[in-house]
């Protein structure tokens, strides 16, 4: 069997930590993902996904992630079913989050992280070639080449 979701979109709202009975970390939150066409004429929709992450991923999630940050999640879908205030019952479909990570822009994000990636690129500058001559090159004979 096959249960396998991964989907990209913006938080509706900011996400918050609570802690269970038994102190494990939780967070819910929804993500709003736009659809993949619209009709002509009409504005693109998007459905509202419910998300539930557990552990050091919902720790991650409300210290990284803001109203409005796009985020990519790889999880699996569950339903569960409940009761409303009203004694009817009811059946909730979310994602529970394995993986969650950052699809933005930093400044698009405002959540001032750095990454090793990012340390690498303020440390080396861009390679330049422009002024290169023939003297910097070398030709290879035909039976060096690996292929």
């Amino acid at each position: 069997m096959l249960n396998n979701a991964v989907i990209m979109g913006r938080l509706v709202a900011d996400p918050e930590l609570r802690t269970t009975g038994s102190g494990i970390s939780v967070s819910s939150f929804t993500v709003a993902v736009d659809r993949r066409f619209n009709r002509q004429g009409e504005e693109r929709q998007a459905d509202f996904i419910d998300i539930i992450a557990w552990r050091q991923t919902a720790e991650f999630v409300c210290k990284y992630f803001r109203k409005g940050s796009m985020i990519a999640i790889q999880g699996y879908i569950q339903t569960r079913m409940y009761e409303d205030k009203n004694g009817n019952k009811r059946k909730a479909v979310e994602i529970v989050a394995d993986n969650v990570s950052f699809c933005g822009s930093k400044a698009e994000s405002n959540t001032g992280s750095f990454s090793r990636e990012d340390s690498y690129a303020a440390a080396q500058p861009a390679p330049s070639y422009s002024t290169a001559d023939e003297g910097d090159f070398k030709e290879i004979p035909e039976d060096d080449l690996p292929f």
